[in-house]
């Protein structure tokens, strides 16, 4: 199982590490049982201090989506697999909306301008109207 951290995202790291997680069970890549790398290993593969690793870990156990078994792993948990995907998907068109904006931005547009450009693409094309 490979997750990626972009370091020139602005975005905190165990913010890119939780998302990257979450997508991986979204898209069905770490499926319900699976077992998640270690905190060390998951941490020497992005370059990153444990300490972050194990704080993504904790704040995704204590929302339900790991369980960690002692001496055993952390896995993916079953209940989560439903809610996971929802969430997961929430969360990948979440950071697609970031990278569009930013990209609007740095092309000297506002946020609005950018929005307003997607909702009349969308009605021009018959996708929708605008809210």
């Amino acid at each position: 199982m490979t997750f990626t951290i972009q370091a020139d995202d602005p975005t905190p790291l165990y913010v890119q590490i939780e998302r990257s997680i979450r997508v991986a069970i979204a898209t069905g890549r770490l499926p319900v049982g699976a077992k998640l790398p270690t905190v060390r290993q998951l941490a020497v593969d992005l370059r990153v201090n444990a300490n972050t690793v194990a704080k993504v870990y904790g704040e995704l156990e204590r929302a339900g989506v790991l369980e960690t078994r002692r001496g055993v792993g952390t896995f993916v948990r079953e209940s989560v697999a439903d809610e996971a995907t929802s969430v997961g998907r929430t969360s990948a068109l979440d950071v697609l909306a970031e990278r569009f904006l930013a990209a609007a931005m740095e092309l000297g547009f506002t946020a609005e301008e950018a929005v307003a450009n997607v909702s009349r693409r969308l009605v021009d094309r018959g996708d929708g109207a605008p809210h």
